[in-house]
């Protein structure tokens, strides 16, 4: 006699948990699992609910709403230095080429026409607050409009270390500019380390700053700082629309772990009755529905797009998309994501929601499939440091490059993926139907060989991201989710293979790796970057 075979948890053949079973393959009620209903009770915070397709509809019903911008980092300057008196027979003056008010008052300009090049050349909003400068690290009641600071920028020429201490205490961060070369050398370019990182030890002995938190001469360095910083101010505590409900794909805790981290503020919108009925108002609104065909036209005839679906799916696609813009103007955020995308949505709007996410990702929005709060979070701070659409997508298994030896090769896909990966360029597109539905409407973008990317691999617990730079080297057309590239990198694929983490990967054009590890330290998540 056979014993029966220990079967797993049952699988379903999606890239995400199926819209008709629980995680642990239970029967759903009314499309939703009864385990998942109260997951999306317990973690939806408040319900953005009994909307109705008049209320959305704003005093100018034919504008389509518009991404807010990001808000801008507000950054305290401080100069603290030394006069020195002058005294027979003895050391009486420091390190440091500034020992007079009238060379504070030179360095001052020097500093404010630096401030002036980052602010103009910076691809992220940031205002400077006006130059305080302190002799002898004292008089703090100068900086009294630090507590509505964001950040400050200690310029460390000389004095005392109460500046900094406030800092700390008021949890500002703050980035210790020292000089060697771009100017009158700065004193605490010897003693930073020793006399206040260190407090006269051999190991890190200060909370709140660390070595990272120290630039000499560069102001490249400050600057990329302070985008990490800018972005994490956009993203703690900021608001985004679960449309569905918010979900973790095998994690169950995400969403609470995103508030934890993140301090998000994460809102419901059901389903049935609220999105049904506002989809049904929409499709009833010949205005809305002209709107949308003119806007698919419009989509439809940008340069290198393809259509090979249905063109009903697309105009309907682009309903849905206003609807999800109209959502967020009402509930005053830039972000939104769909759980149970993969069927739940499909019957209701008629079409897929994967083309509206990929639209409002190149309009600056932040939109994400599946509701999966392990990585959504990886995707809002990463949006808010580049500035740029994130792909959230589907990790393959990595593997040594035939062609390259030495180096890695991976399969990242998904059906959502934005064409203005880069924040502004237009990249060919075919427009086809979902992958597993083989419905709807979702672009096949040609993303561009040769793109650097950056990879964030989130785990479940959110204690660890893992970070990978890449370059894409081909855009195949496999049967897989419709977007997708393979990305070589710069490490032993073993060793990509044993870090992976969680399920989904985040993935943006250009190179943010240092952001993000600014960044995520003052959230307790540790960054291991591996090349």
């Amino acid at each position: 006699m056979h014993e029966k075979p220990l079967l797993p948890k049952p699988f379903h053949a999606h890239c995400c948990p199926c819209s008709c079973h629980g995680p642990d393959g239970e029967a759903s009620v009314g499309q939703i699992s009864r385990r998942d209903f109260l997951g999306t009770a317990a973690f939806g915070g408040m319900a953005l609910a009994g909307l109705s397709w008049t209320s959305l509809l704003a005093a100018e019903a034919d504008e389509i709403p518009q991404a807010p911008p990001r808000k801008p980092l507000r950054v305290k300057p401080i100069l603290t230095y030394e006069t020195p008196q002058r005294r027979p027979q003895t050391s009486w003056r420091p390190w440091g080429g500034i020992e007079t008010h009238e060379q504070a008052q030179q360095e001052c300009a020097r500093i404010q026409g630096e401030l002036e090049k980052i602010r103009a050349a910076a691809d992220f909003p940031v205002e400077f607050m006006p130059l305080a400068a302190l002799p002898h690290g004292g008089q703090l009641e100068k900086v009294k409009d630090l507590e509505s600071a964001d950040a400050a920028i200690v310029y460390a020429a000389g004095g005392s270390v109460e500046v900094l201490n406030l800092c700390r205490k008021l949890q500002k961060p703050v980035i210790v500019f020292c000089r060697h070369k771009s100017g009158p050398v700065y004193l605490w370019y010897e003693i930073i380390s020793p006399r206040y990182l260190r407090q006269h030890t051999d190991i890190l002995s200060i909370t709140g700053m660390d070595e990272e938190d120290v630039v000499i001469d560069s102001l490249d360095e400050v600057t990329w700082r302070l985008r990490a910083l800018c972005g994490l101010k956009n993203t703690m505590g900021s608001r985004i629309l679960a449309v569905g409900g918010p979900s973790g794909w095998a994690c169950p805790k995400a969403p609470d772990l995103a508030k934890e981290r993140f301090k998000l503020d994460i809102v419901t919108v059901p389903y049935e009755p609220d999105l049904a009925n506002l989809i049904k108002a929409a499709m009833a609104d010949q205005q809305a529905v002209a709107r949308a065909k003119r806007r698919a036209e419009a989509y439809l005839a940008l340069p290198g797009t393809k259509l090979e679906t249905d063109r009903g799916f697309v105009d309907r696609a682009f309903l849905l998309e206003e609807i999800f813009r109209r959502l967020m103007q009402k509930a005053d955020c830039r972000a939104i994501t769909i759980n149970a995308c993969m069927g739940t949505i499909m019957p209701l709007s008629q079409t897929t929601a994967c083309l509206p996410l990929s639209t409002l990702n190149d309009d600056g929005w932040m939109a994400f499939c599946e509701s999966d709060f392990v990585v959504v979070p990886s995707g809002i701070l990463l949006g808010n440091i580049s500035g740029r659409p994130q792909f959230l997508n589907d990790p393959t298994y990595p593997y040594p490059d035939p062609a390259a030896p030495g180096l890695g090769i991976t399969t990242i896909a998904h059906c959502t993926g934005p064409r203005k990966m880069d924040g502004k360029t237009v990249e060919p597109a075919r427009i086809l139907t979902h992958f597993e539905s083989d419905y709807g409407a979702a672009p096949k973008v040609e993303m561009r060989k040769g793109q650097v990317v950056t990879n964030i691999i989130p785990d479940f617990k959110a204690e660890r991201w893992v970070g990978l730079l890449g370059e894409i080297v081909d855009a195949p057309f496999l049967a897989i989710c419709r977007d997708q590239i393979d990305i070589r990198f710069k490490c032993d694929p073993l060793l990509v293979a044993q870090r992976m983490r969680g399920f989904h990967w985040m993935t943006c054009y250009g190179d943010y790796h240092r952001e993000l590890g600014y960044a995520l330290k003052r959230v307790g998540i540790k960054w291991e970057f591996l090349g």
